[in-house]
């Protein structure tokens, strides 16, 4: 029997969902993060949870605020490091709950946290105005580093708590800009910059029942001409040094990232490794400290996309060699094995993401490396860290069939063990199947179909086809945003496809789609699409297209290329492509590919005339990387221009489900209901004839009117 979580969208969104993985030093401890329904159901809450590495004891909870807690990272002691806006004890009363009198710039944003390796409370390590974003620690001395916001006219902690402050008791939130980009994602950029600070270290006082003094942060890249990518710092083991991403700025408003080297004792640093045509990626440091895993990428052009390989940077001359070119796969690495002969590695590979080792050869002058699938399961692993033995690993997995969950895996046989988790596998209400067709130019396409067990020849599902985003992605994960089980409960089946562009199928097939969406892409979907709408068990008359971001655009383009289809949804989509070029929040990455000839020739508002099939338009105005302007523009040029009638009140079938405050995703467990409520309420409409109920909060008649 199905899980009744896909029959009930309150359970779904309270329903735990694991991210992260960080193992101790020892190798005996495993600690993911939960995120779970605050009390007000209006928001998420993560949490700290521990996992037997043996798989013996059931998972358990080991931080219990109200606030949350994220960032794990243990030290080469065994503390575990974290970030939480958790009140300290001298800043909460008895309760544990915040008091209303304090500062807001000292409490509610995240701090740095220590739980003892001995046990006992965590304690307050440092808080400070704007919080802490990251942490990272080195695995052979007890150095930590973090990084956080510093106000550029800071020269210290002190002086950007007093810059920090006069921006609070000002009320002020203008920002004056100086250089690109100005947003990302969801958030304002500025006027604080990331920056990489050195946690002196801790000094306890009085009695071990004491808690430590708060602690300074030591800023490390003063005086940088450069944008610290946050995302990508990484610590020597022993602690000396860190390799970073950072963003060099250059003419008309376009940048490079290369890897910026800093001394973690005196704070000098230096550009270690760039060049003008790659983007360079750090990874992990080996554990002699002598190389590192770096990501060196052409940067694309119209004519040409990127291919990120991995090399080896010697970190004594700065040599790189190259070691996964004839892998033909985006190949990311983890984790290196404990004697330095190798490091594990993750890569989308035909709609699945394995385990990749990947073994260096020194033995001739320049390194040679040999890259071996680990793991064969239907699974994409995120996560893939080598225990201190060297003999298993732990990863975080997941599929279209399964959300995340911890996993031990023997390095010998890539046999992957379920640990015991926070959570069980829910059971689905429907099977998976993996199918392919050939397309037009005789390359395989393939995807995954979801369907409802019920459906049969004498009982044909419709079809939905739901178009990845990216583009450069696979669906072969689980998603909680796009999650197909919630559709096949509903009878549906669910179309999910991997057209030209997709990663997993190597740098041929991504380039098969370069520059040109409604070409390959499209042609590709339709191709699957017809060999699915084949199967006996699927209702071809009752059809419907679906997508968000670039799978939006690809609806958008859908909806003007074709009317085979009953509705169309399209999610936070591109729409005019010379509008979303220079507004969104990466105009130069779109840029340096979306060339003129392109954006002419695809893009979907070129087609609004033909427009026949009913579309349920959906954005949220915080949405910065595919702006409001793109919703507000394909609505307004679907009322005005689309070849769908209207009817004597001067409305057409078409609708527009706007969030207000929701960015690109739809985060809020109340907005994600409604999301797929209305979603199936105009489901139902086009593609069974039936008038489900819409959500009451919406304020509407309970249906939609024809």
């Amino acid at each position: 029997m199905a899980d009744s979580t896909f029959s009930d969208l309150d359970a779904y969104v309270a329903f735990p969902r694991l991210s992260g993985l960080t193992v101790n030093p020892a190798g005996t401890r495993l600690v993911t993060t939960v995120q779970t329904l605050n009390a007000q159901k209006n928001g998420y809450l993560t949490s700290l949870w521990e996992i037997d590495p043996d798989g013996h004891q059931p998972a358990r909870r080991i931080t219990h605020s109200a606030q949350g807690e994220s960032n794990p990272a243990f030290n080469s002691s065994g503390d575990l490091y974290f970030t939480s806006s958790r009140p300290s004890a001298e800043h909460a009363d008895q309760s544990g709950q915040q008091p209303t009198d304090q500062k807001s710039d000292q409490t509610n944003d995240s701090a740095l946290w220590r739980l003892p390796a001995t046990g006992g409370e965590a304690h307050l390590v440092n808080r400070r105005p704007g919080g802490v974003e990251s942490v990272v620690t080195a695995q052979q001395t007890d150095m930590v580093a973090v990084t956080a916001p510093l106000l550029p006219g800071a020269t210290d902690e002190d002086s950007h708590r007093e810059l920090y402050q006069a921006r609070q008791e000002g009320f002020v939130q203008a920002i004056l800009h100086d250089a690109y980009p100005v947003r990302y994602w969801d958030q304002d950029l500025g006027p604080a910059r990331p920056s990489l600070f050195r946690l002196d270290a801790v000094e306890a006082v009085g009695t071990e029942q004491t808690q430590p003094t708060q602690t300074k942060f030591i800023n490390l890249l003063e005086g940088i001409d450069a944008r610290l990518v946050t995302e990508e710092v990484h610590l020597s083991p022993d602690g000396s040094f860190a390799l970073c991403g950072v963003r060099l700025v250059e003419a008309r408003a376009d940048a490079r990232t290369a890897i910026g080297r800093v001394d973690l004792s005196t704070g000098a640093w230096e550009i270690f490794v760039q060049d003008p045509d790659h983007n360079y990626t750090p990874s992990i440091i080996s554990p002699d400290g002598h190389h590192a895993v770096v990501s060196v990428a052409n940067r694309p052009t119209p004519q040409r996309a990127m291919r990120p390989v991995l090399h080896l940077l010697d970190l004594a001359t700065g040599e790189l060699s190259p070691l996964t070119e004839d892998t033909d796969l985006w190949l990311t690495a983890t984790s290196w094995l404990p004697d330095g002969s190798g490091f594990l590695a993750l890569a989308d590979h035909n709609g699945r993401g394995p385990i990749f080792r990947v073994d260096l050869d020194h033995s001739t002058p320049t390194v040679t490396a040999q890259t071996t699938q680990l793991t064969h399961d239907d699974a994409t692993y995120t996560e893939a860290l080598v225990a201190p033995s060297g003999n298993v690993a732990y990863g975080l997995r997941s599929s279209v069939s399964f959300p995340a969950e911890v996993v031990r895996i023997d390095l010998a046989t890539g046999e992957a063990t379920r640990l015991l988790n926070p959570t069980e596998r829910l059971v689905l209400p429907g099977r998976l199947e993996d199918v392919d067709t050939t397309a037009e130019d005789g390359v395989r396409v393939r995807g995954w179909l979801a369907l409802p067990d019920r459906a049969s020849v004498d009982a044909p599902a419709p079809l939905l086809l739901w178009i990845h985003g990216g583009p450069l992605a696979s669906w072969n994960d689980w998603s909680w945003r796009w999650n197909p089980w919630l559709a096949v409960e509903q009878g549906y089946a669910v179309l999910l496809p991997d057209p030209a562009l997709s990663t997993g199928y190597g740098q041929d097939f991504i380039q098969r789609g370069w520059n040109s969406w409604g070409h390959k892409p499209y042609t590709d979907l339709m191709a699957l699409t017809d060999a699915v709408e084949d199967r006996p068990d699927i209702n071809h008359h009752r059809t419907a297209a679906m997508g968000g971001s670039f799978g939006g655009y690809m609806a958008n383009w859908v909806a003007g290329h074709t009317d085979r289809f009953n509705a169309i949804v399209t999610h936070a989509s591109l729409w005019a492509l010379d509008q979303f070029g220079p507004t969104t929040d990466m105009s130069p990455f779109w840029r340096r590919q979306l060339d003129a000839e392109m954006e002419a020739q695809h893009s979907p508002h070129h087609h609004v005339a033909n427009i026949v099939t009913p579309m349920l338009v959906i954005h949220g105005d915080q949405d910065y990387r595919v702006p409001i302007g793109e919703g507000l523009r394909l609505w307004y040029e679907l009322l005005e221009k689309s070849g769908l009638p209207m009817d004597a009140e001067g409305k057409t079938a078409h609708r527009f489900l706007y969030f207000p405050d929701e960015n690109h995703w739809i985060l809020k467990p109340q907005h994600v209901k409604i999301w797929y409520q209305v979603i199936f309420t105009f489901l139902a409409q086009h593609l069974l004839g039936e008038g489900t109920p819409l959500p009451k909060e919406l304020g509407l008649t309970p249906h939609l009117e024809s």
